[in-house]
Parts: structure tokens; sequence; C-alpha cells
């Protein structure tokens, strides 16, 4: 068995903590812009200061400040963006995998359609036509997420629908609904929820895309993707404020993806390492 990953663990923990408790763990206001303390570098750097442990931006505002309120927001997109979509590609597999025939067919073919289409460009069209905000980007990264549920999820109960369990359940006269959501869901959970966990990277990366290119949060609302946008003007004099926030997305990105490449060892026993 593989050894619990308490370095992502701790990260995570750390990023949650500032999500939640951002209003008062955060030093100053994330907005609040004191230009003649712009640019100032971080605090072991010549020129830097205490109370701007990070340094600040080009408009004066902390950066430390903004990080922890950026993971608020991130973190949110994820949670809502994963519901979303991955409730959906959850419900769309079981069916199309219990079902078969024509729902089926028509159920995948919608599932491989939505793999042709570019993601970042229907964001863009979304954020175009609805205005940029967080049911936006929630919609445009939930649209991104299903269809990779959906596949996953079909495969899996593919192989459930010829067990035992199941054809018992059919010969005590079991409706089809009955069987999907008492005898079809609880067995694919595990799956789902290694999913969701290797996805959490996905979401982050989309919704800090999304942000550098203009379809995310507006400003002056933090998020760490358009921090790195905002940054990226003064990267050679203030590298600082780009890439504090780009260290911010690696590590959890990473953090998250470790975890969970442990949680499917774990949840799955054909990888499991004895």
């Amino acid at each position: 068995m593989r050894r619990v990953p308490w370095l992502p663990i701790i990260t995570i923990a750390i990023m949650l903590i500032m999500a939640v408790f951002a209003p008062l763990i955060s030093p100053h206001d994330p907005i609040e812009q004191t230009l003649r303390d712009k640019l100032l570098p971080p605090v072991w750097m010549d020129g830097g200061e205490a109370k701007y442990l990070l340094g600040t931006d080009a408009f004066g505002r902390d950066i430390l400040s903004r990080l922890i309120h950026g993971a608020r927001v991130s973190l949110m997109v994820a949670g809502l963006a994963l519901v979303a979509g991955g409730g959906v590609g959850l419900s769309i597999g079981i069916l199309a995998g219990y079902m078969g025939g024509w729902v089926e067919n028509v159920l995948m073919r919608l599932v491989d359609a939505a793999f042709t289409f570019p993601a970042i460009l229907f964001a863009l069209l979304l954020a175009v036509t609805l205005g940029q905000g967080l049911g936006t980007l929630v919609i445009a990264i939930s649209l991104l997420l299903w269809a990779s549920f959906a596949r996953v999820i079909r495969g899996e109960v593919l192989t459930l629908k010829q067990r035992d369990f199941v054809s018992l359940a059919k010969v005590r006269g079991c409706s089809t609904v009955r069987i999907m959501a008492a005898h079809i869901l609880p067995n694919v959970m595990n799956t789902f929820m290694v999913l969701v966990t290797l996805n959490i990277g996905v979401v982050i990366i989309a919704e800090a895309s999304l942000s550098f290119l203009g379809a995310g949060i507006p400003p002056p609302t933090p998020t760490w993707g358009l921090m790195v946008s905002e940054g990226r003007a003064s990267i050679a004099d203030a590298w600082w404020v780009a890439v504090i926030p780009g260290l911010a997305i690696t590590f959890l990105v990473l953090s998250v993806n470790l975890l969970g490449d442990w949680l499917r060892d774990q949840l799955d026993p054909r990888l499991r390492q004895l």
C-alpha cells in the first residue's frame, strides 16, 4: 500500500483554510489600492516591507491578501463545477450504460460531440453572451467536464449490469429506476469520487485560463488566473505579481493530482499495491 501523501494533504488543507477563513486571516483588503506602495517586492527582497509579505501589484494591492481571497474563488468554482458537471455526467453515464440500445447510442453521440467542441471557445462565447461572472464560469467549466465523467461511468456500468446482484434485483421485480439508484449508483461512487479528485486540477486550470483570457470573474474580484494576467505586463520588473499566483496554481494542482492518484489506488482493488 502506498504511503499517505501527507505533503499534498497539508497543501490542500492550507488552501481550504485560506478559502474558508479569508476575511479573518487576510492582512489587507484585497481590492484596496494604495498607489504609493505599488510594485513593492516581497519582504525578503531589497525594498520590501513587513506589512506586505509577498509584495504588491501595480495598483498597490497586497498580493498575499489577493492570493488568500483568490483561493476562495478558485475552490468555490471548482466545487460548483464538479457538482454540476460531475452530477450530469454521472446521471448520463448510468442511464446510457444500463439502458443500452438507442438510449445509449443517442447519449454517447452527445458525449462524442461534446469532446469535439473547443471548450475554451465556448466559454468565451458564453462570457460575451451572458456576461462575465461566477454563473457563466461554472456553466462553461461544467460543460467541459460532464462528457469525461459520462464516458468513464458508462464503462463501469456496462460491467456492473452483468453482475449477479443486478440479475437478482430483476428477479425480485425491482424497477429499472430502483436498480439504477439502489444497486448501480452505490457501486460507481468510488469511481466517481476518484474522477472528482482527479478533475479538481482540471477545473482550477480551466478557471485560471478563462480568468487570464478575460472570460472569468470580472475585476477587481481577485482570482489566481486574473492575478497572473494582470502581472504579465510587469513580469520583467515585478516578477512576483504573476509568479506567486502561478506557483499557487501549480502547487494546488500538483497536490490534488497526487492525492487523486493515491485515492485511486486505495479505492480500486485492481490498482492497489500490496
